[in-house]
């Protein structure tokens, strides 16, 4: 769920949709999801000073908080 959360965002921030990628890494009690945009991209989703990121994660923080779990949010170059 998480991670459907976390692509349908980014997807509506960048230009090139087709190239999001999002690796989940389940852990016994968090989530790992790794992110992976196009190289022109990349600084669409994190934003000015981060703030575009650090929205994205507290989204993701309050979904998961519902569900009793941890989920951590890595972007990768």
């Amino acid at each position: 769920m998480e991670r459907d959360l976390v692509e349908y965002i980014v997807k509506s921030l960048v230009d090139q949709p087709e190239a999001v990628d999002i690796k989940v890494i389940e852990g016994e009690k968090s989530t790992i999801l790794e992110l992976r945009v196009a190289e022109g991209d990349i600084g669409k989703v994190i934003g000015k000073n981060g703030r575009i990121a650090k929205a994205i994660r507290t989204i993701l923080s309050a979904s998961a908080n519902a569900q009793s779990k941890r989920v951590i949010l890595e972007i990768l170059d």
